[in-house]
């Protein structure tokens, strides 16, 4: 692959990992990205209610390196759900390439498919839980 046929590619996902929502913005693509940003078709909450749609994060990424990751906590599963906080989410992203030309990518997630998945909760060290978790 030449460096001309090298091109970002960022995607927006989100990731359930023991009862627990991450969202990440990831380029999965061969070269950097530049000026990313996120636009979601609704707001959302998540943990202690900060509006998740709303971070900086998402309005610009200066810099994101091929294969590089920016991974967010969400919220636990239960508590999103219990909140009805909105399955169907459209996220529009678009950064450039190294040559300033504007990509433009569309993703729709229904986090549904997570809500009557069972998880074990994970005990630290200390053999507590986690922050957050109740017994």
């Amino acid at each position: 692959m030449t460096r001309s046929e090298r091109q970002p590619e960022v995607i927006l996902d989100f990731i359930f990992e023991d009862g627990l929502f991450f969202i990440a913005v990831k380029n999965i693509g061969e070269a950097p990205a530049h000026d990313v940003s996120v636009v979601f078709d609704k707001k959302f909450t998540g943990v202690e209610g900060k509006e998740i749609s709303a971070l900086p994060l998402f309005k610009k990424i200066a810099f994101l390196a091929p294969h590089k990751e920016i991974t967010a906590f969400l919220d636990h599963s239960a508590a999103y759900f219990r909140r009805r906080q909105p399955t169907n989410i459209r996220a529009t992203i678009r950064f450039k390439d190294n040559a300033g030309t504007v990509h433009t990518t569309v993703v729709k997630h229904d986090l549904r498919i997570y809500q009557d998945l069972g998880y074990v909760r994970r005990r630290t060290e200390a053999g507590r839980q986690p922050p957050g978790e109740k017994s």
